[in-house]
C-alpha cells in the first residue's frame, strides 16, 4: 500500500512496510485531529486555562475535545494489543501517533494517551484483579476520572528506587501510609481520583527489591495534605501540575494492594519500558513543530539582518541542516526501541529503551535551542510555543530517571560483550601468527590482546 500525504512522510520505508491497516487507518486520524483540532486551538486553551478562578479546573475545551477523539475512536490507543481493550496497535505503530501528537503538548490528553494516564492504564490493566480494574481502571479507559503516580520522595536519592522510605503498614485490614512525595498530578484538580503509591512495605528484606510495594489511595483519603504546586522550571502546568504531599496516617483496605505486598519493583519495570517510549516519540514531533518555526522565520521578510534574511547566513543553513539530520537519527533509535519490544519483549528491549532515554531528550533541548536563537529575544516569550517546549524536554531527561542512571545501565551492559571481544582478538592474532609463518615473516605485537596469546 502506498501511503502519501503529510501523515507519513517522516515514517522511514521499513517502519511502513510493518504497518496494518488498521494502524494506518489511526495514523491519518491521528495527523488530522492534531491538526484541525488542536493546532488552531491553542490560544483558545490558554485563554480558559488563565481564567479567574478555573486554574485548576479541566479546560472546557479540553472535555469537548475528548469527546470528539473518543468517538473518532482515538481513545488509548497506547494501550499494548495483548490487552483485552487494546485498539490493536503494536509499540512501532503506536509510535508514528504519538510523534504526531507531541506537535501539541496537550494533543496526547485528548486522546487519553497522556502520561501518567498511560503507564498507570497499562500498569492496572497488566497486575490488577478484576474488582480492581472494574473499580480503578474502567474509569481512566472512560475518561471520566484521572490518576497519578506517586513514587519520587524529597529526603532520598529517588533514582535508586531502593531507597524509598515512604512506609506502608499494615493494621487488621487496612495499610496505613506515611511518608513525604513529590510529584504526582494536583488533586486540587478534583478529576484526579488517585495515586498509585509505592512505598516501603518491608524494611527488613534481606532482598531489598522485595521490600516495596505499590498500593491504589483515593485522593480524598483522610490524611492527605497537598504542601503546594511544584513548578517545573518556572511553569505551575495547570490544571494538571505537580504536587508535594505529605501522608499522615492515610489508611487504604487491604484490597488497594496491587498484585501482591514486596511486587513493586516487578510492577514498576512492566510500566516503564512503553511510557519511556511514548515521552520520546513525542519530543520528536515536538521537535517537527519547533522545526518548522524555526524554517518560518529562516524566510520571514521581515526578518533582515545585514540586509540579508535569517535563512541566508551560513550558519543557519547549517544549523538547519544539522537540526534535520538530528531529528531523523533520532526518530530510528526509538522507532528501533519499539520494534525490538514487539519482537523481543520489553525486557529484551531494554537497552533500546535506555538508548532512547538518554539521546532523544539531550536531541530536543538542542534542537529547540536552536530554534529559540533563530527568534532572537522573541524566543524567549509566549510570543512562540518554544520555551514550554524547551522546559517540556528539559523536564523529560529527569522525568524517567537522570541521563546518568541510564548511561550507567547501557555502559554496564556494554562491559559485559568484553570477553567476546577479547576471545575474537585472540582468534585474530591466532590467525595473524599462521600468516606470519606462511610468509616467513617476523611476528609483531598485535593490538588488543596481549602478546604472550
Amino acid at each position: 500500500m502506498e501511503l502519501n500525504g503529510p501523515a507519513f512522510t517522516r515514517i522511514p520505508p521499513w517502519v511502513r512496510a510493518k504497518l496494518s491497516p488498521n494502524a494506518i487507518d489511526k495514523i491519518q486520524k491521528v495527523y488530522d485531529f492534531v491538526e484541525e483540532e488542536c493546532i488552531p486551538a491553542e490560544p483558545i486553551m490558554k485563554a480558559q486555562i488563565a481564567e479567574v478562578g478555573k486554574r485548576w479546573t479541566t479546560q472546557p475545551l479540553m472535555k469537548e475535545l475528548r469527546e470528539r477523539a473518543k468517538k473518532a475512536g482515538l481513545f488509548n490507543l497506547f494501550l499494548p494489543k495483548n490487552f483485552e481493550q487494546s485498539p490493536g496497535l503494536t509499540n512501532l505503530e503506536y509510535a508514528c501517533c504519538a510523534e504526531l501528537m507531541g506537535r501539541v503538548y496537550w494533543a496526547q490528553q485528548t486522546m487519553n494517551c497522556h502520561a501518567p494516564e498511560t503507564g498507570n492504564i497499562e500498569l492496572l490493566a497488566k497486575y490488577c484483579n478484576e474488582d480492581q480494574k472494574k473499580k480503578w481502571l474502567q474509569p481512566l479507559l472512560n475518561g471520566t476520572a484521572s490518576s497519578a503516580y506517586s513514587m519520587t520522595e524529597p529526603d532520598v536519592a529517588s533514582s535508586d528506587a531502593t531507597q524509598i522510605g515512604c512506609r506502608i503498614t499494615r493494621e487488621g485490614d487496612e495499610y496505613v501510609i506515611n511518608g513525604r512525595k513529590l510529584y504526582g498530578n494536583c488533586i486540587w484538580n478534583t478529576e484526579n481520583k488517585f495515586f498509585i503509591l509505592m512505598g516501603c512495605s518491608d524494611p527488613d528484606n534481606s532482598n531489598k527489591w522485595a521490600r516495596h510495594s505499590m498500593v491504589i489511595v483515593p485522593t480524598n483519603a483522610p490524611g492527605i495534605t497537598q504542601v503546594r504546586n511544584l513548578t517545573i522550571m518556572g511553569y505551575d502546568h495547570a490544571p494538571e501540575g505537580h504536587g508535594e504531599y505529605l501522608y499522615e496516617n492515610v489508611r487504604v483496605p487491604i484490597e488497594n494492594m496491587i498484585l501482591g505486598e514486596g511486587r513493586a519493583f516487578e510492577i514498576a519495570q512492566g510500566r516503564l519500558g512503553p511510557g519511556r517510549i511514548h515521552h520520546c516519540m513525542r519530543l520528536i514531533g515536538q521537535c517537527e513543530r519547533a522545526y518548522e518555526l524555526a524554517l518560518i522565520r529562516c524566510i520571514d521578510k521581515r526578518k533582515t539582518p545585514r540586509g540579508k534574511l535569517i535563512g541566508q547566513f551560513d550558519s543557519n543553513i547549517e544549523r538547519i541542516a544539522q537540526m534535520r539530520l538530528e531529528i531523523d537519527q533520532a526518530r530510528l533509535v526509538v522507532l528501533n526501541a519499539a520494534d525490538t519490544m514487539d519482537v523481543h519483549g520489553n525486557k529484551a528491549g531494554r537497552y533500546a529503551i535506555a538508548q532512547s532515554k538518554i539521546l532523544i531528550p539531550n536531541m530536543a533541548t538542542r534542537v529547540i535551542d536552536g530554534c529559540m536563537q533563530m527568534y532572537g529575544g522573541q524566543g524567549l516569550t509566549q510570543h512562540t510555543p518554544l520555551p514550554e517546549m524547551w522546559t517540556y524536554a528539559r523536564f523529560v531527561r529527569i522525568a524517567d530517571g537522570p541521563d546518568s542512571a541510564h548511561r550507567h545501565q547501557v555502559g554496564r551492559d556494554e562491559l559485559k560483550t568484553a570477553e567476546a571481544f577479547v576471545e575474537r582478538n585472540k582468534e585474530y592474532r591466532r590467525k595473524y601468527l599462521r600468516l606470519v609463518e606462511d610468509m616467513g615473516g617476523k611476528a609483531e605485537t598485535f593490538w588488543g590482546v596481549t602478546p604472550d596469546v
